[in-house]
């Protein structure tokens, strides 16, 4: 356990070197597919003056039922006619293979080029991309893509099929996760005028502070907004636990925060609504997060 345990933290201490070589290794990968296999004429030549030679390198070493030919080419004795045709049509197969220009990275099994890819983070994964037509499928690959939101985002979302793969919603995700830390930075900075940007200007639009005071329509909304930064100081939260849903047209962020991480502690949610390519936000609502002995209170009560 302690050598696993010991193994574990040396890997994730070498991350960047192992991400390096990785992306190192795939590409030569790639690189070796642009090298010339043997022309066509050369093979077939080849193939036909020289093929008792290659049928001799090519004979198998062992065999799950051997036949008397069989028997007598692995103790040097001379193969029969049959036996001879069999190891010329395996030899004409690899030839034909060889021709075909397959690379050894189209011959991974793909289980392992997925994992390999997992290792890489999102602008390591878009650089490979971009090396040539080879890594860029590779790269598009969508359980590389699946994994690798995964990893950066939530588990929960595992048995969500997206509608335009994996890629296209992780880059989704990331979208409205930066908008939510848009979201952040307004408050850090107390700007009323970029809040009122911030939101959809529709009487839908609803937002309950920690206080538990209900404000809805646009203008009542903002008006809340204005007095908190007329009364309260800039407030740096530090959020924790981000979760993002992300449909065609709506999404919804799930976070923890925290003024500092001894108290003030919320329960956040953002509702956005996407209009003419920008998300806007349409709902907020935060609550302080009730300790164990709290829950316990208010179950009484």
């Amino acid at each position: 356990m302690e050598i696993a345990y010991s193994l574990s933290i040396a890997l994730q201490s070498h991350q960047p070197l192992i991400v390096t070589i990785i992306i190192t290794l795939l590409s030569l990968l790639a690189v070796r597919s642009f090298f010339k296999w043997p022309r066509k004429s050369n093979v077939t030549g080849t193939a036909t003056s020289s093929g008792k030679e290659q049928a001799r390198e090519a004979r198998p070493s062992s065999s799950c039922s051997r036949t008397p030919d069989s028997v007598a080419l692995l103790n040097g004795g001379s193969a029969g006619p049959a036996e001879e045709d069999m190891v010329m049509a395996d030899v004409s197969k690899v030839a034909a293979e060889m021709h075909s220009g397959a690379s050894m990275m189209e011959q991974l099994v793909p289980e392992i080029t997925t994992h390999a890819l997992s290792y890489l983070d999102y602008p390591s994964l878009c650089r490979l991309s971009m090396t040539n037509s080879l890594m860029r499928k590779a790269a598009n690959d969508d359980n590389a893509w699946k994994a690798l939101y995964h990893k950066d985002f939530t588990l929960e979302q595992d048995t969500v099929t997206p509608v335009n793969g994996w890629k296209a919603y992780y880059a989704a995700t990331r979208a409205i996760t930066n908008v939510n830390t848009e979201f952040f930075n307004i408050i850090k900075d107390r700007s009323v005028s970029a809040m009122s940007r911030f939101w959809l200007n529709v009487d839908y639009v609803k937002c309950v502070h920690a206080s538990g005071v209900l404000f809805s329509g646009y203008n009542a909304v903002i008006q809340s907004w204005q007095h908190a930064f007329n009364w309260e100081q800039g407030v740096d939260f530090q959020v924790r636990d981000v979760r993002a849903r992300v449909l065609t047209e709506m999404a919804w962020v799930t976070m923890k925060t925290y003024v500092d991480m001894d108290n003030g502690a919320f329960n956040m949610t953002n509702v956005f609504e996407s209009h003419k390519g920008r998300w806007y936000l349409v709902h907020h609502h935060s609550t302080v997060m009730l300790a164990d002995g709290d829950i316990g209170q208010q179950i009484v009560h």
